[in-house]
């Protein structure tokens, strides 16, 4: 890759991967206040059947990724109606299951894109479907952030002022797959969840109330995925951006321990 960025396409896949690491901030701050990081992470893997198959029949991997990432969230979803230690374990059992079958169904060439994900250049509909994606879910998180707030500390309340608690359990899971779903081109299905959970865990232990712990998750995420795309192109143009940006987001949670936990 040459130091010089005369490629729209790419500028275009930079751009979008930076407005994912909002979206990611966003969306990883409420899953960690819903204490869905376990779930959630289950369905960044969900994707990894259907890219199999994408790669498999050569047809568009996020196509596939899509179809299985909303199959998996509808079954989340239910299973997240139950309580107790029986739906722990079907979610863990669909995680195992989700990597068991990607792993089989995708050719061994594509194994490692599919898993952590291959940086390319994006055609102009293709940004800005991404981009229409990105917007989505941070009017969703803005719009429903109060509705959201009030689910997690008063459930009663929030029924009886005509929240419906599975309804909005859906739209925040099928929220989050979307924000999955943006991040699978360049992170791949292990790794998407992992920009979604890591900076809210980073900005939970520096924020003192919830504004800045939204700004600070959308902080960090941007800059592991800006910091992750510029060692990549400019001092190791061999390694792939996701795994970087992975290990940049968890170094920054490293650094945050270095500081007792900010107190609301």
């Amino acid at each position: 890759m040459e130091f010089g960025m005369t490629n729209t396409g790419e500028i275009y896949g930079i751009v979008l991967a930076l407005l994912f690491a909002i979206a990611a901030g966003l969306v990883g701050s409420f899953a960690l206040m819903k204490r869905m990081l376990l779930a959630g992470d289950v369905i960044s893997h969900v994707a990894l059947p259907g890219l199999g198959l994408a790669f498999l029949f050569g047809f568009n991997p996020i196509l596939g990724g899509a179809a299985t990432l909303l199959l998996g969230t509808l079954l989340i979803w239910q299973l997240q109606r139950k309580t107790g230690l029986a739906a722990d374990a079907m979610i863990g059992v669909i995680f195992a299951g989700s990597v068991a079958i990607g792993a089989v169904l995708t050719p061994k060439q594509d194994l490692v894109e599919a898993l952590f994900g291959k940086f390319e250049n994006l055609s102009f509909w293709a940004f800005l479907i991404g981009v229409v994606a990105v917007a989505l879910i941070i009017f969703f998180v803005f719009r429903f952030k109060d509705e959201l707030i009030l689910g997690l500390f008063s459930p009663e309340l929030a029924a009886a002022g005509g929240v419906n608690l599975d309804r909005q359990n859906l739209y925040f899971l099928l929220t989050f797959s979307v924000s999955v779903l943006v991040g699978l081109r360049f992170l791949g299905a292990l790794l998407a969840g992992a920009l979604i959970i890591i900076p809210a865990t980073t900005g939970r232990r520096l924020a003192k109330d919830l504004s800045h712990f939204l700004f600070i998750s959308c902080a960090v995420s941007i800059l592991a995925v800006g910091s992750g795309f510029a060692l990549t192109h400019f001092l190791f143009p061999k390694f792939s951006p996701g795994p970087v940006v992975v290990i940049i987001s968890a170094i920054l949670f490293l650094l945050s321990l270095l500081r007792n936990p900010a107190r609301a």
